[in-house]
């Protein structure tokens, strides 16, 4: 069945961080700084925590720029939501908190692309725009959607693997998925695309769920005990590093050294897995301090009435034993380009957005 590529596809008071990042005092009285409501989701997952510093560190350089020009600076409110369904319920209630506090505008980084849609349809009723990062959010009108290349990130993983594989061998393959946003699904279908597209032979024999530490650990934990012997799984592919490096604890503990596994995210872990040839071959790694610093660039680009793609995508790097010398880690800065060392039909990778959709 041809897959489709989806587009649109702590109680609060402990989890609010009361200090904003910038001063109000600080900037000139005839100005008014714009309030802007932040909404994170995990500071446990590593990378999730390089896109808030440079969400945060854009910030900073928007107010240097706003107070030698004499504009207004931002002040941003920002709350964490957590991990699991109790992350999810209570993103729902900071959502709301920040439309009661009237900011001007919200940035989400979304738990779940179909919690946070009626908080959206309420910021749309009381005109306060809404940007999205990293994940969508399924109904409601976004001012600007802003994510890493996520079809991308899983077509890089399944480009890689097919060189590795003869096109007639059948890969036993595993999948650690998630399927409750949207990021994560569009990396899926990336993946299995490109298997498709280089007609490489291969059967899923087990899906597992996982996304941060715990279930990537009990992921991991449960396919041990589903295939205990060595040839019983030739690949694994996991979503992302916050459970797939877990995922690739277990398996390394156990000795299953003979994995191929293709992972997604670029945490330093697992670049240090492949560093070691330790059963991760390629991460396609986010530029996750940049795509922060996009969704807080756009946003003040919305609030001084400047028009903004609509839906916009940072590229993801594929990490490889052959590109580690090319890769700038996590905070970037994004590379230009160069030419892939294994067979694709597009050997040139590019670090360039990709404008899916202007408004």
């Amino acid at each position: 069945m041809k897959r489709l590529l989806l587009l649109c596809l702590f109680t609060i008071n402990s989890y609010a961080v009361d200090e904003a990042v910038s001063n109000e005092s600080s900037s000139p009285a005839s100005q008014k700084n714009f309030q802007v409501g932040v909404l994170y989701w995990s500071m446990n997952i590593p990378g999730q925590v390089a896109m808030k510093k440079g969400l945060e560190a854009q910030a900073d350089i928007i107010n240097q720029a706003a107070e030698k020009d004499n504009l207004p600076k931002v002040n941003l409110v920002p709350y964490v939501a957590g991990d699991g369904e109790a992350g999810i319920d209570r993103q729902i209630q900071q959502m709301h908190e920040l439309i009661d506090k009237k900011v001007d505008i919200i940035i989400a980084q979304p738990t779940d692309n179909a919690a946070l849609a009626k908080p959206l349809l309420a910021a749309n009723k009381a005109n306060i725009p809404v940007v999205a990062y990293d994940q969508y959010i399924s109904r409601g009108q976004l001012a600007a959607y802003v994510t890493s290349n996520n079809y991308q990130a899983g077509f890089l993983n399944g480009e890689y693997m097919a060189a590795h594989f003869d096109d007639d061998y059948i890969i036993k393959l595993v999948l650690v998925e998630y399927p409750y946003v949207s990021s994560t699904v569009t990396r899926i279908n990336g993946f299995l695309d490109a298997l498709d597209k280089y007609q490489q032979s291969y059967e899923i024999i087990a899906n597992y769920e996982a996304v941060e530490p715990v279930s990537g650990q009990k992921a991991g934990q449960q396919m041990l005990k589903d295939f205990p012997k060595k040839g019983d799984i030739d690949a694994v592919f996991t979503v992302n590093d916050g459970g797939g490096l877990n995922v690739v604890e277990e398996l390394a503990k156990a000795g299953r050294e003979e994995i191929f596994v293709a992972t997604i995210d670029g945490d330093p872990e697992s670049v240090e897995n492949i560093k070691n040839k330790r059963l991760t071959r390629i991460d396609s790694a986010q530029f996750c301090g940049p795509l922060g610093a996009e969704a807080m660039r756009l946003a003040y680009e919305i609030l001084q009435g400047h028009p903004v793609p609509a839906h916009s995508e940072v590229p993801t790097f594929p990490i490889t034993q052959e590109t580690l010398s090319t890769y700038p880690g996590w905070m970037g800065p994004i590379p230009n380009q160069f030419t892939k060392p294994w067979q694709s039909d597009d050997k040139t990778w590019f670090g360039v957005m990709n404008i899916v959709e202007e408004q």
